[in-house]
């Protein structure tokens, strides 16, 4: 079927060799004069475009649906549908790396918790560097508000650092129930044994080689490398600790976060707050 553009195309030609009247030349390829006629009353948006470009150019790991979100708490009154648009003709899309397909397997999957500090989650990530030395992050996270507890930065993060970063969240947050955690040597250690039994916390191993158990924090160490990792150059410990803990604050009051129907982590702990006073 011939769209309204090559139809269009074909008046000019027909009236460019023949000399033939523009409705006459409708007529011909069967174009209602109307949509020959017809030119786009769309605006332009310009300023709207401007501020998609810049969020994106803030935010470069972001999708077009937290880049929506963003341009609303701007007082951008559009949908997604065209923020869509505009982000695909300024050329903004996310690349995406092509994954290797593997094969669906069966799993069982423990309860969700279903409050806040019943449930966190730790892991490490690994970068370097500008001088190459590698350093270390200790990442924890609250599985049911998705709130980022804590990213400990260090060169070494044997279990006995473990235990006092676990003890300082305790005094600050409150006692966990559960700690899910993979079986690193630092997780299994004596110390982090011992502490995790003398405070009634429960340490919940995660299968051998079954990363996607502890898929919260499988999650979050993915947006954590991609949106901060990968674009800071870290002049030293001390810097990559500024830039790790702002990235940290960042994704906690201002990142929204899709399985929170876009709220940020914050937002969603304190509306909890809010409902808890409520019932009471």
């Amino acid at each position: 079927m011939v769209g309204p553009v090559a139809l269009r195309l074909g008046v000019e030609e027909i009236r460019a060799e023949f000399a033939m009247k523009k409705r006459r030349a409708c007529r011909v390829v069967g174009l209602a004069p109307a949509t020959y006629y017809y030119r786009a009353r769309r605006p332009e948006r310009v300023d709207l475009r401007e501020k998609l470009k810049a969020f994106a150019a803030e935010r470069p790991r972001w999708g077009y649906r937290r880049l929506h979100v963003l341009l609303k708490r701007e007082g951008h009154a559009v949908n997604h549908k065209l923020v869509f648009r505009l982000y695909r003709a300024e050329g903004l899309a996310v690349r995406r790396k092509k994954r290797k397909r593997i094969a669906a397997s069966v799993r069982v999957l423990p309860p969700p918790p279903t409050r806040p500090r019943q449930q966190w989650t730790m892991d490490f990530t690994q970068d370097s560097l500008a001088s190459g030395r590698q350093f270390r992050t200790l990442n924890v996270i609250d599985t049911f508000t998705r709130e980022c507890v804590v990213i400990e930065v260090d060169h070494s993060l044997p279990g006995a650092r473990v235990v006092r970063v676990l003890e300082r969240l305790v005094e600050l947050c409150g006692k966990p129930e559960v700690i899910r955690v993979d079986n690193g040597t630092e997780f299994t250690s004596h110390v982090v044994d011992a502490w995790a039994y003398e405070n009634g916390i429960k340490l919940d191993f995660i299968r051998p080689g079954k990363p996607t158990e502890n898929g919260h924090i499988e999650s979050f160490n993915g947006k954590f490398r991609d949106e901060c990792l990968n674009e800071n150059w870290f002049i030293s410990l001390d810097d990559a600790r500024r830039k790790i803990e702002a990235y940290r604050v960042d994704y906690n009051q201002v990142r929204p976060h899709s399985s929170l129907d876009n709220q940020t982590p914050n937002e969603f702990a304190r509306s909890l707050a809010g409902l808890t006073k409520l019932a009471v």
